[in-house]
């Protein structure tokens, strides 16, 4: 599924909610998911699933064009964990 497609599915579940007001609720919940992931690390969404952030270690690689070794910088990245709930309706 698109963002568009997010958009217009939340459009038209809600009668009289408009596109331009669907775009809107669609950003404000991902900017606040993101906003809340950066301050407090996690964000939870019961029967949905867990976000959280994770840090990788710094390790060796490889440039695929050289093949030369590299070195990659420790980093933090977004997982996301699926609620017992999801798992179970796939």
């Amino acid at each position: 599924m698109t963002k568009a497609e997010l958009i217009k599915t939340v459009a038209t579940s809600n009668k009289g909610m408009t596109m331009k007001t669907a775009t809107e609720v669609v950003d404000c919940v991902y900017m606040t998911m993101g906003k809340t992931i950066k301050k407090t690390g996690r964000f939870s969404y019961p029967g949905f699933g867990t976000w959280t952030v994770r840090a990788r270690k710094a390790r060796m690689g490889r440039n695929p064009q050289t093949g030369a070794t590299i070195k990659i910088k420790a980093s933090k990245t977004v997982g996301f964990k699926p609620s017992k709930e999801l798992k179970s309706s796939l």
